[in-house]
């Protein structure tokens, strides 16, 4: 019993961990590197918008942690050399099985936002979707890029 609180304590704090370490990718944040940076500005009219998926971060964090804790959890199954190969076969289920879990964790829900800016030119954007933050087609946007990366707002 107390063997398997620890392992869903283990894991518990796995995610929390892996759920810290995700950045934002939504339109309205900023690294601290780009803030205070002059921005380039750019408008345009939204022509076409589409859901997508933005896959998650894929770190050793979670391989590590993950094996951590199927090893720690594996190795208490027998005794002796019989603990030691279970260790080992939990260490490395417990690395794909975190480096997964890690994958899944951070996926985010994304939109691709195809601009037709003022200068003619068409571009698409792909950003995380916020709960706050409708766009349709047609609708009037403003994209800001610092050193390569560019968001659009309203």
């Amino acid at each position: 019993m107390r063997k398997s609180v620890l392992l869903v304590a283990s894991f518990s704090t796995m995610a929390m961990l892996l759920t810290g370490c995700q950045s934002s990718l939504t339109g309205d944040s900023y690294s601290r590197d780009e803030a205070r940076r002059v921005q380039t500005i750019r408008m345009g009219t939204i022509e076409a918008l589409r859901p997508v998926k933005i896959e998650g971060t894929k770190t050793p964090i979670g391989s590590i942690a993950g094996a951590a804790v199927g090893g720690v959890g594996a190795s208490s199954i027998g005794q002796g050399n019989g603990s030691i190969v279970a260790g080992i076969i939990g260490a490395v289920a417990g690395g794909l099985i975190g480096s997964a879990t890690e994958e899944g964790l951070t996926r985010t829900q994304g939109v691709e936002i195809t601009v037709r800016e003022d200068d003619g030119s068409m571009r698409a954007y792909v950003q995380q979707v916020q709960a706050n933050e409708v766009f349709r087609v047609g609708e009037r946007v403003r994209i800001a890029s610092v050193d390569g990366t560019s968001r659009v707002t309203h």
